[in-house]
């Protein structure tokens, strides 16, 4: 998914839900989107039960996902 049409569709706001990513015009966090797919739960059931959503929604939040974890940096820490 291109980078832009994934930040059309997701907005991260301090005063909404505390600043955690939700999808534009809703109160539904990213997480919640990917918890519900980890679950098991089809892009078909998540839409049914969230109907504000759209299929474009739901493949923004697994592109946000995938772009934090590329840039995840994991550090050593030694053991003292």
């Amino acid at each position: 998914m291109a980078e832009s049409l994934m930040f059309k569709r997701i907005e991260i706001t301090p005063k909404k839900l505390g600043g955690k990513p939700v999808i534009k015009g809703t109160k539904i966090p990213v997480h919640l989107i990917l918890e519900m797919l980890a679950e098991g739960m089809s892009a078909e059931e998540i839409l049914k039960e969230h109907p504000e959503l759209e299929k474009e929604d739901i493949r923004a939040a697994i592109g946000y996902a995938s772009r934090i974890l590329s840039k995840e940096v994991l550090y050593e820490v030694p053991a003292r």
